[in-house]
């Protein structure tokens, strides 16, 4: 595949970032460890060796136990003479219930090392199990603040191995843990980089078998991820950190997280309806399992923003939806397609704040932007995320997964309070402006 055109990256970045007054005027690179390539999973064992695991906690999503991609993973830890403990209860959308349930399986075992198999909830859960054992704590100590206290981490976690079994949520590369908070009805999370894996082992071989949906939400997640981080409030424009102090996991749009969105988004753009409509196509899932890591990357440095804040609310107000391809027993939106049903109204809202950027990750997402200007940059990009929604079969619009007009200040409750993502967008946003947006992703076509 060629590379990525970058032109207007190029002959844009410097405007884009530059200086201001009260701005930041450095970003931080956290960059996560990986191994990755077809037939890595059997490297496991070896893997937690070097990080002197002995005794470890094997957290699996429980529909998966009985691939044969786990017995893999399982047979790579014991041949390594690994005392391994699998934990299956997980939610596939976690809770701060399934969380503190989940810490104290992990303080009652006496853990030196954490083992995740499976996709975002997965090792979500992990990192939360192997924080609260590590440094036990209310719980709400820990959650992002002002939801939660936002108290730091105090020190290094215990060596977790991440290991993804869906091409989309990229939280093997980030500090980030998110849940339903049930008190509010809306996601929250832990955002920390102690958080952040000690190593993510990828194996593209463990997509064969994911059913189509499920491929679609964890794909756009995905692409939301590259598009929040590139088109997110530029580190230049962040309120200036003190001197030797930590800056934010969302620190905005710099540099560093570009290189991850430029090489995400032409692959996402190329292989997103392929992956999903074509269980036989490896090369297609295999190049979205890597866009996954690179938009990881990317979205782990400079954080997302409002597609990611307004979805929250979505998923945790769900009523009778249910997704095909996902365990029926209870209603629910899965994350990726929660995120991209705000995306199109989002990116037309967002566009006048930087259009060249909007329109350059149209272009790079397969849009033909020959005759388009920067005023069309919102329409143009939000109409190629329009098509391929088509495409893969995810609803149209927040009304095809059961909210009306009626729920809309819910809703608006619900993700207001997601300050850290709210201010990372490139725009101001008011709760009237959300309300719009919601009230504009009701329908898409």
């Amino acid at each position: 595949m060629a590379a990525p055109e970058v032109d207007c990256m190029n002959c844009c970045q410097h405007e884009h970032y530059a200086g201001s007054a009260d701005g930041d005027y450095g970003f931080e690179v956290d960059g996560a460890r990986i191994t990755y390539g077809r037939g890595v999973l059997a490297e496991l064992g070896e893997a937690a060796k070097a990080l002197h695991m002995k005794r470890v906690a094997v957290f699996v999503d429980p529909t998966l136990r009985e691939r044969d991609f786990v017995k893999t993973a399982l047979d790579a830890l014991r041949d390594a003479k690994m005392d391994a403990v699998v934990y299956t209860d997980i939610a596939i959308e976690p809770t701060d219930a399934s969380f503190k349930q989940a810490a104290a399986f992990a303080s009652d075992g006496k853990f030196d090392g954490y083992v995740s198999i499976g996709g975002g909830s997965t090792m979500d859960t992990c990192k939360a199990a192997d924080l609260y054992a590590t440094y036990p704590a209310d719980f709400m100590d820990y959650v992002n603040a002002p939801i939660g206290a936002g108290r730091p981490i105090p020190g290094p976690l215990t060596p977790h191995i991440a290991c993804p079994t869906t091409c989309g949520t990229g939280s093997e590369c980030t500090g980030i843990a998110i849940f339903d908070y049930l008190a509010m009805n809306a996601k929250t999370g832990i955002r920390a980089r102690e958080l952040r894996p000690a190593l993510g082992i990828i194996d593209p071989d463990v997509t064969r078998s994911l059913p189509a949906m499920v491929v679609a939400c964890s794909g756009f997640d995905v692409l939301s991820h590259a598009l929040e981080s590139y088109t997110a409030l530029p580190y230049t424009r962040h309120a200036r950190s003190p001197k030797g102090v930590a800056r934010s996991l969302s620190q905005g749009a710099n540099p560093y997280s570009d290189v991850g969105c430029v090489g995400a988004l032409p692959i996402i753009g190329e292989h997103i309806a392929r992956a999903v409509n074509d269980p036989s196509d490896e090369v297609a899932r295999e190049r979205m399992m890597f866009a996954a890591m690179l938009a990881g990357i990317a979205f782990g440095n400079a954080g997302c923003h409002l597609p990611h804040a307004m979805s929250y609310a979505v998923s945790g107000n769900v009523k009778e939806f249910r997704a095909p391809g996902y365990a029926a027993d209870e209603a629910m939106i899965p994350h990726g397609m929660s995120v991209i049903l705000n995306a199109p109204a989002v990116f037309r809202f967002t566009a006048p704040a930087c259009p060249e950027r909007h329109l350059d990750a149209a272009r790079m997402l397969g849009a033909d932007v020959r005759s388009a200007g920067l005023d069309d940059a919102g329409e143009v990009l939000s109409a190629r995320i329009t098509e391929l929604m088509k495409a893969t079969g995810i609803p149209n619009g927040l009304s095809a997964v059961g909210y009306e007009a009626r729920d809309i200040d819910t809703l608006v409750d619900g993700s207001f309070p997601q300050k850290g993502l709210i201010h990372n967008a490139p725009r101001e946003t008011s709760r009237e402006q959300l309300h719009s947006l919601y009230t504009n992703a009701l329908n898409h076509w």
